[in-house]
């Protein structure tokens, strides 16, 4: 049974000019949220925010969601771009104790299978630390489509992972920063963890039924 302390909380942070302010419906949250709920085995509790494209703001944002908050991961989707606006990639490096770039590597590479234009993407990871916890913060891509390439990977028709999604080292990096056990449906998204760091697997919730 999870208790409070080893509860896994991931929080989901929107950020759009426009979405904010009521001139079209949010698709990121949506989008996230289906994809976790789906991809995750472990119970977790989500935080949700939708929020402007100010500097200031996602800083306030992100760190209220790891200090106050305890959130053990936060996806961001929205304001990666080069545009004057897209300061989302600048508001988490500012916000972060340790940047962790392969995860910024690999979802240009995962997005480049598509689109040349993913050169000009500055999407970024980092490790927020404070005394008490640390969370991973880690920027997507605005698209549902491409947040959910960018997780997932890539597959051919029958299944076969072609290109790895970030999701698969997800696991393992929040073991390593103290956060709860995570486990997910390999179907989806198979975690990777090293031999010496695997937990016997826990049933799903209705085989506990």
């Amino acid at each position: 049974m999870t208790t409070i302390e080893d509860e896994l909380i991931i929080g989901l942070v929107s950020i759009s000019d426009r979405a904010s302010g009521g001139v079209y419906e949010d698709l990121g949250i949506p989008a996230l949220e289906s994809w976790l709920s789906a991809a995750i085995r472990t119970p977790f509790r989500l935080e949700k925010r939708l929020i402007p494209d100010e500097r200031s703001q996602i800083e306030n944002t992100l760190i209220d969601m790891v200090d106050l908050s305890h959130c053990h991961l936060i996806l961001t989707t929205g304001g990666t771009g080069p545009a004057r606006r897209d300061v989302t990639p600048d508001a988490t490096l500012s916000v972060g104790t340790k940047e962790m770039p392969g995860f910024g590597e690999q979802m240009r590479q995962i997005s480049l299978q598509f689109v040349p234009t993913a050169i000009l993407s500055r999407q970024v990871a980092v490790i927020r630390e404070t005394p008490e916890r640390a969370a991973l913060i880690m920027n997507l891509p605005g698209q549902p489509k491409a947040i959910k390439e960018t997780l997932e990977g890539l597959k051919d028709a029958d299944g076969v992972q072609l290109v790895n999604g970030i999701f698969a080292a997800v696991p393992y990096c929040i073991d390593l920063i103290g956060g709860p056990y995570m486990e997910t449906d390999p179907a989806i998204c198979k975690a990777f963890r090293p031999k010496s760091a695997l937990r016997p697997a826990q049933p799903l919730p209705e085989e506990n039924t």
